[in-house]
C-alpha cells in the first residue's frame, strides 16, 4: 500500500466536526487514535504500514489537527471516548481493532467501557497510568505548552530539537508544521485528567479484548503498573518494546511492529511495501 492511497476527510459524529486521515487498505477497519499533541498527520509512517493489513483511520481527536476546536467544546475523557464510539458510528465500521497511544489508549480504554459499539478489541500503547492518588505523569505539562505556544509564533525543525532530540529532521519539520493546531486548553484539561481520571476503574469489565504495549524506557509504565493491570484484567497480554521511551515508533519502528505483530497476530514486521 503506498503513501499516495491516502485521503483526508470530515465527520459530523458525537455533534462536531471530526477530522481523519483514510489510509486505504483491505483488511479489517483500524482506528487509530494518538496521543495528547500528535494530529493524525503525525501518525503517517505507522499507518502507512499498518494499511498493509487493515483499513486504517486515523483521527484528528478534538482540539488538535483539522478537527473542531475552541473554547466552546468539552475536552473531558468522557467526551472524547464519546467522539470515537460516535466515530466509529457515522461511519459505519464493525470488527474494528482500536490503536490508541498514550491519551488515545485511556480514550479507546473510556469509550469500550461506555460503548463498545462496533469494537473488536484494543491495542493500548504506553497509555498513562496516573491518577488519582497515584503517582505523577512522567512529563511536565510546562514541555507541552512551551512547545505549542512557539510553533504558534513558527518553529522549524532545528526549534524542535530542543522538544524532540532523537527524532529525524523530517519528524521534527512535521511536528514543527501542526503543532500549533494543538489547542493549548485542550490540552491543559487532557493533562490535569492524566492525573484526575481513573482508568482503573474500567479496567475489569472491559466488554472487548485488550492488549498492551509498554514502552522499556520513560516511566510511564513500570513492572508493578503491568502487574496491576493484569490483576485487574488477566486477560490482557503484554509486550514490551525495547530500546523506546513513550513515543515507541518514533524511538524504535521495528521493535513497534514486532511487538503489534505478537499481540494482534499480524505480519507487519516482515511485509514489504507493494
Amino acid at each position: 500500500m503506498s503513501a499516495s492511497a491516502v485521503t483526508g476527510a470530515n465527520v459530523a459524529a458525537n455533534g462536531i466536526r471530526q477530522h481523519y486521515l483514510h489510509h486505504l487498505g483491505t483488511g479489517a477497519p483500524l482506528v487509530l487514535v494518538p496521543g495528547i499533541t500528535s494530529p493524525a498527520v503525525t501518525w503517517g509512517f505507522v499507518a502507512e504500514r499498518l494499511a498493509r493489513e487493515f483499513d486504517v483511520y486515523v483521527l484528528d481527536v478534538r482540539g488538535r489537527g483539522l478537527s473542531q476546536s475552541g473554547p466552546d467544546l468539552d475536552y473531558c475523557l468522557d467526551s472524547l471516548a464519546d467522539d470515537l464510539s460516535g466515530f466509529i458510528a457515522a461511519l459505519g465500521l464493525s470488527g474494528v481493532t482500536v490503536l490508541g497511544h498514550s491519551m488515545g489508549a485511556r480514550i479507546a480504554i473510556r469509550a469500550a467501557t461506555r460503548n463498545p459499539a462496533g469494537m473488536a478489541r484494543l491495542l493500548l500503547v504506553d497509555p498513562p497510568v496516573s491518577g488519582p492518588g497515584r503517582r505523577a505523569y512522567p512529563s511536565k505539562l510546562s514541555w507541552y505548552v512551551d512547545s505549542i505556544r512557539q510553533a504558534e509564533k513558527g518553529m522549524d525543525a532545528e526549534a524542535m530539537r530542543a522538544f524532540c532530540p532523537t527524532w529525524s529532521r523530517e519528524q521534527r519539520a512535521l511536528r514543527a508544521e501542526w503543532l500549533h493546531t494543538c489547542f493549548e486548553p485542550a490540552i491543559v484539561t487532557a493533562f490535569e485528567g492524566f492525573h484526575t481520571d481513573d482508568i482503573h476503574r474500567d479496567l475489569p469489565g472491559l466488554p472487548v479484548p485488550a492488549c498492551l504495549m509498554v514502552a522499556t524506557r520513560g516511566g510511564v509504565i513500570e513492572p508493578a503498573d503491568e502487574a496491576e493491570i493484569q490483576s485487574l484484567n488477566p486477560g490482557i497480554r503484554i509486550e514490551r518494546v525495547p530500546a523506546a521511551g513513550h513515543m515507541i515508533p518514533w524511538d524504535n519502528f521495528d521493535g513497534f511492529l514486532a511487538a503489534t505483530d505478537k499481540l494482534l497476530g499480524t505480519a507487519l514486521a516482515g511485509r514489504k511495501a507493494a
